[in-house]
């Protein structure tokens, strides 16, 4: 799928938690949150956020979140982006969805899809 500018905005946005987490979660040798990434196919990526998070170079760990892997934990953009997305997770099997938005638009488009 296409990251556009306003995609890359959004996701942009994540890349604090993400590095947090991923870096600064849990001990070096046992954090469940690089492990997840490592698992999607971002092992590199991963240990490099850690790496540089543990050095306290944070804007560097936060800089080294690849946009992929966001986008692909994520449901950002335009709405048919949106649907894109949303019916690759369902076609996928997911059992569960977390929903962060102070927009009732997102959730009512949301509860649409679900349907």
């Amino acid at each position: 799928m296409t990251i556009t500018a306003d995609v890359k905005g959004a996701l942009a946005r994540q890349k604090p938690r993400v590095a947090l987490y991923v870096g600064g979660m849990g001990h070096r040798d046992k954090n469940f949150h690089k492990e997840m990434m490592v698992r999607r196919g971002f092992g590199d990526a991963a240990q490099r956020i850690q790496e540089l998070y543990l050095a306290r170079r944070k804007d560097e760990a936060v800089a080294a979140v690849p946009d992929e892997f966001c986008d692909e934990m994520s449901l950002v953009g335009p709405v048919a982006r949106i649907r894109e997305h949303y019916r690759a997770w369902a076609d996928s099997g997911i059992t569960g969805l977390t929903l962060v938005t102070d927009q009732p638009e997102a959730m009512e488009l949301m509860a649409g899809l679900a349907r």
